[in-house]
């Protein structure tokens, strides 16, 4: 039987599924249509910028970082470049020591690179490149570039490097440069965006003193390169460039000829010496005994050098001048005279009778000596340090008193010095003591305690920045600054310079006719006082103060005795000065850790210091050996001019065509000398404008000493 075939209804059928198939299509067209228009139309600008990123890379190109130069112009830190082997681990094929060991084979690693490379691994992220040799030879670099193609993930970089031509010479109040550690990279999230923007492509940052302070200043501003790359991220070609802006100059206050001579002068001894100008606040020196050499820290550290460091006894990294405290002994002796005066509870012509002891009770404080001096008036009491005197008028005034009126010369707070980590020091009250102990017994403050403040020891402990500062304030007639390490800084591409001044504080307005009093005062401890010997033949009048701190605590029925002690159990030596007379233009403290009375080793000191700034006089080098072994009073023999000594030994920046190019840098930038830096007005020279003094090559200087550490603050007084 034959079917017949529905043929309308077949053509209704195809004409459905050509009508579905259309639409089908059309659709498809329409979201091809519809996608096209948002990839080409709507994100257009987001998908053009992206398409420019994967074809353009964008390389910053890290500044020059800033000179450092002295207050005459010398060249105190620099920076030159070198190539470096860095390795980024997570670009690595191989396990990491296996490339290591087969990288030994072709340039020479030796351990400590090996454990300074674990070392910064630590602060590092798998994608960032590490360096595990720095300051190749061309040699290095030839051979590592023929045999690259076994080595993915290891390149030849070109870094720069940061140089200190001085070694250690200024080591502490120039700080050093060190790769960026996590904490850091932490605290830079909060920055804004502008400030993180400047740090990309920068590994190091400033770690202590002026580096530290003035890293924003010194960093300088980081520039770019766009550079076309190929799909397999190869550059192909340069497109555009904006330079990087190096880092301005920082001109310091400090005299490096001064600063070096001192730490000579020092030799082996610990301790710390602060030089301020009283007209202004500079900072004319900053000495902290034993010193280290920044240049170690450069590129990283290596285990056997921060070893050393670390672990002497010594405490080389410790800046004693700006955190180490120490009791003032009697050079507290002229600000507690002032402070009697300033309250009405002493005249200057007033007298107590020094027997050569105090009672309080039935404890016996004791002189120096142990015997008396008879009628002592304000004069007499500073010029032969009268300990009687002063244990009385401690007695008198009360702690409370005592801690209002040595407030106002900044003891036992920070100074405002322009570098980090000041330490406050200890100026002790009723209210101190309640703070700083738990125990109830300890917080209460006992009448005897009040008596040894009166020489400076007890609970009192400041640093030389601290003494340094008030003694300024004092012979200036109460003018107070914050003081200042740094003087100018230069912009390098405007040649725009900007006067750091020290900030001025409300004067004291101490009486004019008080002031003459304690100056004269100090001036008679250098004619018949305890420093006679040592300022004999002076060709200026100044005054000082010398004191005794004792380290340890002594019976009261024992005697001193250094050679029974320990050196580092042995009193500290201090000295206080200022000079001219009339018109001071310096102002000083000073300590020898461990080293006997004032007059023996930190006088002695202080008159070369004095020599140097007041009358343009350098000493001899057979002088300078009888102060480093404190066997010294005056000067042997006359000194030669200042300017007729060169500068410290240096040490170079490495290969010399490394140094090439901070050389070049350095003698682009002219830096005038000052018109009167310490010294040079008195000895009659006059310094002309001059480039960047650039250092001669190194010559080692002393190793570090082998001595004991400062011990502890004292718990009782003994002698001024």
């Amino acid at each position: 039987m034959t079917e017949l075939r529905n043929v309308e209804q077949e053509l209704d059928r195809f004409r459905i599924r050509l009508i579905v198939a259309a639409l089908t299509v059309l659709c498809c067209f329409g979201v091809l249509g519809a996608r096209m228009f948002t990839l080409q139309v709507l994100k257009f600008d987001e998908l053009s910028t992206r398409a420019e990123k994967n074809r353009i890379a964008v390389v910053p190109i890290v500044p020059n970082r800033g000179l450092i130069v002295d207050r005459n112009g010398v060249v105190l830190a620099d920076n030159y470049s070198a190539y470096t082997l860095e390795i980024t681990r997570s670009q690595l094929e191989d396990d990491l020591e296996q490339v290591i060991d087969e990288l030994a084979e072709v340039i020479e690693i030796q351990p400590r690179d090996r454990r300074r490379f674990k070392r910064l691994m630590g602060d590092s992220k798998s994608f960032e490149s590490i360096p595990i040799r720095t300051k190749l030879s061309d040699e290095e670099v030839a051979r590592f570039t023929a045999r690259r193609y076994r080595f993915p993930g290891v390149e030849i970089k070109a870094r720069l490097f940061r140089n200190y031509p001085f070694g250690e010479i200024g080591g502490h109040v120039l700080g050093y440069i060190g790769r960026i550690n996590q904490r850091e990279k932490d605290d830079m999230a909060e920055w804004s965006d502008e400030d993180q923007a400047n740090y990309r492509g920068t590994d190091v940052i400033g770690k202590l003193g002026i580096e530290q302070r003035y890293e924003r200043e010194l960093h300088g501003t980081t520039g770019f390169e766009e550079v076309e790359t190929s799909a397999g991220g190869h550059p192909v070609r340069r497109l555009r460039s904006e330079p990087a802006t190096p880092g301005n100059t920082v001109r310091l206050s400090i005299d490096i000829k001064l600063q070096g001579l001192i730490e000579e002068l020092f030799g082996k001894r610990r301790g710390a010496l602060v030089a301020i100008d009283p007209r202004n606040g500079e900072v004319l020196a900053f000495v902290s005994m034993p010193g280290f050499d920044p240049n170690l820290f450069v590129g990283g550290i290596d285990h056997d050098s921060w070893k050393e460091l670390n672990e002497s006894l010594d405490k080389p990294m410790l800046n004693r001048a700006l955190r180490g405290t120490y009791p003032p002994g009697s050079t507290y002796k002229p600000f507690m005279a002032m402070a009697a005066l300033a309250t009405g509870k002493r005249t200057a012509g007033q007298t107590i009778i020094d027997n050569g002891s105090f009672m309080f009770g039935n404890h016996r404080f004791r002189s120096h000596g142990d015997h008396g001096l008879g009628a002592v008036d304000m004069a007499r009491s500073i010029v032969q340090s009268s300990n009687v005197y002063y244990y009385s008028l401690a007695n008198e005034m009360g702690v409370d008193l005592i801690h209002d009126q040595m407030d106002l010369y900044s003891f036992g707070r920070k100074t405002g010095i322009d570098l980090e980590g000041e330490s406050t020091g200890d100026l002790p009250s009723t209210e101190w003591k309640r703070n700083k102990y738990k125990r109830p017994e300890q917080k209460r403050w006992y009448a005897g305690e009040t008596i040894s403040l009166g020489i400076g020891q007890g609970y009192n402990n400041f640093t030389m920045t601290q003494l340094a500062s008030a003694m300024a304030t004092l012979v200036s007639g109460g003018l107070r600054f914050e003081p200042r390490v740094v003087r100018e800084i230069e912009n390098v591409v405007t040649r725009e310079r900007r006067t750091v001044s020290s900030q001025s504080v409300e004067p004291l307005g101490l009486k004019p006719e008080h002031v003459a009093v304690i100056n004269r005062a100090m001036h008679g401890v250098t004619q018949t006082g305890t420093s006679t010997k040592v300022f004999a033949g002076a060709a200026y009048a100044s005054g000082g103060k010398t004191g005794t701190a004792q380290a340890v605590g002594v019976r009261q029925n024992e005697k001193y005795n250094a050679s029974k002690l320990a050196d580092y159990q042995r009193d500290h030596s201090l000295y206080t000065a200022f000079a001219p007379l009339d018109a001071p233009r310096i102002a000083l403290a000073i300590i020898v850790e461990n080293a006997g009375f004032g007059a023996e080793a930190a006088a002695p000191i202080s008159r070369r210091v004095l020599d140097y700034v007041i009358s343009g006089v350098y000493p001899t080098p057979s002088d300078i050996a009888l102060v480093q072994k404190g066997q010294a009073s005056a000067p042997i023999e006359p000194g030669v001019p200042v300017a007729s000594v060169p500068l410290p030994p240096t040490r170079g920046a490495g290969l010399d065509a490394q140094a090439a190019a901070a050389s070049a840098a350095a003698s682009a930038m002219g830096f005038p000398a000052a018109a009167s830096g310490p010294g040079a007005a008195a000895s009659g020279v006059t310094l002309s404008p001059l480039a960047p003094v650039r250092p001669r090559p190194w010559a080692p200087r002393r190793p570090l000493p082998a001595s004991a550490p400062a011990p502890s603050p004292p718990a009782s007084p003994r002698s001024p």
